[in-house]
C-alpha cells in the first residue's frame, strides 16, 4: 500500500520523485554529494536545444564561407569564429545529453548525433594532426562530408520537434541571468580556444603551424594530388593544346616565353603549397581590345570542370605547364593548369581545356562548384 495523502511517507516520496525528474546525480567521493551539478545540467531544455541549433547552422555557414576567402585577415575572421562555434557545441554536450537520457531516439536522431560527433571529432583531427589522407579522405573532407549529411537531419529534427514553435523567442530568453551565462559561456569558448590553437601550434614546432585558413604546410616538391568531389584524372595526350580566345597553344609553346610566378596553392582539403609555378599570364595572350570588351573570362577543364573570372583579373590568371622546375604531373593538372594567386585551390582549373571571353558578369556562377 502506497503512503498515505499527507502522511508521513509522502513527503520522503515527492522528494523522491523530485529528484528523479530533475536527474539528479549523486555520488559519494568523501561523502560530498554532486546535486548541484545533477541541477545543472537536469535545466537543459528548450533553450539548450535552440542554442544547438543555431550553434550549427551557424558553424556550417562559417565553414563554406571560409572556403570562398583567401586573405589573410578575413580567412582568421571566419575560421576562428568557426572553431569558436564549434567549441560551443562541444561545451553544451553535458547539457544536451540530459536531454537525450529523457528522450527516445529514432534512427534518423542517432544518425544526426554521429554525423555531429563525427564532424567535431575529424575537425579536431585536423587542427592537432593536419593534413593526412586515408583511403583517400582526409579529416577536413571527413568533416565536410558530416555537416552536410547532418544539416538535412537537423532539419528533420527540428520540423519533428515543434519547428517553428521552438525556435521563436521568448521574453525570458532575453532576461539577465541568460545573458549573463552567454557572456560567461563565451569566454570560456574563447579561452579554450586560445588554449587548443596554442597546444595544436607547439605539436611539431613552426612548421606545423596553420594558414589563415586552417590548412596545414605540405612539401612543395610532393603537392598532393587532390581532386574536386567526382572528378578523375583525364589521359590527355601529348598534343593537347588550349583554346584562347580563338587561339590554340600547345603545353610547349606556352613553355618557350614562360614566367615564374609564386603562389601559394591553399586547398580546401586542409593542406597548402607554397610553390615556383611557370607558366604565361592569360592576360598576354588576348589581344587587349578583346579583354576591355569582356565582362569574364570563363576557365574550362578537360572534365568539364569551369570557373569564371572578372575580365579584369586576367592578368592575375597564370596557365602554368610546371611546378618547382618540373613539368606538371597528370595529377598535378598537365598538360597546363590554372594558377590563381590569392584564390583557394577550387579555383585553380586542372588540364584546361579552353579559355573564353564572356559578357557575362563573373557572379554568374555558384559560389562553389556542383560538378
Amino acid at each position: 500500500m502506497g503512503p498515505v495523502d499527507g502522511g508521513p511517507g509522502a513527503g520522503i516520496d515527492r522528494a523522491a520523485r523530485s529528484r528523479r525528474r530533475l536527474g539528479t546525480v549523486e555520488a559519494e567521493n568523501g561523502g560530498v554529494r554532486t546535486e548541484a551539478r545533477g541541477r545543472t545540467f537536469a535545466r537543459a531544455g528548450r533553450r539548450t536545444n535552440v542554442a544547438l541549433f543555431w550553434l550549427v547552422v551557424g558553424a556550417f555557414v562559417t565553414g563554406w564561407v571560409g572556403f570562398a576567402v583567401a586573405r589573410p585577415v578575413p580567412s582568421w575572421l571566419v575560421a576562428a569564429l568557426h572553431a569558436l562555434l564549434g567549441l560551443a557545441v562541444v561545451a553544451l554536450a553535458p547539457w544536451k545529453s540530459m536531454i537525450i537520457r529523457r528522450s527516445r531516439l529514432r534512427v534518423a536522431s542517432v544518425l544526426l548525433l554521429v554525423a555531429v560527433v563525427l564532424g567535431l571529432a575529424a575537425g579536431f583531427v585536423q587542427l592537432f594532426a593536419g593534413w593526412s589522407a586515408a583511403l583517400g579522405i582526409s579529416p577536413l573532407q571527413v568533416h565536410v562530408g558530416a555537416s552536410l549529411i547532418a544539416l538535412p537531419l537537423l532539419g528533420w529534427h527540428v520540423l519533428r520537434r515543434g519547428g517553428r514553435a521552438m525556435l521563436a523567442p521568448r521574453r525570458s530568453d532575453l532576461s539577465r541571468r541568460v545573458l549573463l551565462r552567454g557572456l560567461g559561456g563565451l569566454g570560456a569558448v574563447s579561452a579554450g580556444y586560445l588554449v587548443l590553437t596554442a597546444l595544436s601550434r607547439s605539436i611539431g614546432g613552426p612548421p606545423r603551424t596553420p594558414a589563415a585558413t586552417g590548412s596545414r604546410a605540405v612539401d612543395p616538391d610532393a603537392i598532393p594530388a587532390t581532386i574536386w568531389l567526382l572528378d578523375r584524372v583525364p589521359e590527355l595526350a601529348p598534343t593537347h593544346r588550349v583554346e584562347v580566345a580563338g587561339r590554340s597553344y600547345g603545353a610547349a609553346e606556352l613553355a618557350e616565353d614562360a614566367e615564374q610566378v609564386n603562389a601559394r596553392l591553399d586547398c580546401t582539403s586542409g593542406w597548402f603549397a607554397d610553390a615556383t609555378w611557370s607558366g604565361r599570364r592569360v592576360a598576354d595572350l588576348i589581344p587587349v581590345a578583346d579583354l576591355a570588351a569582356a565582362r569574364s573570362v570563363l576557365v574550362t577543364s578537360a572534365t568539364g570542370y569551369r570557373r569564371r573570372f572578372p575580365a579584369a583579373e586576367a592578368g592575375s590568371l597564370w596557365l602554368a605547364v610546371a611546378c618547382q622546375g618540373r613539368p606538371l604531373t597528370a595529377a598535378s593538372g598537365a598538360p597546363v593548369r590554372l594558377v590563381v594567386p590569392g584564390r583557394r585551390g577550387f579555383w585553380w582549373v586542372k588540364w584546361v581545356a579552353r579559355v573564353e571571353l564572356s559578357d557575362q558578369p563573373s557572379w554568374a556562377q555558384p559560389p562553389f562548384p556542383a560538378q
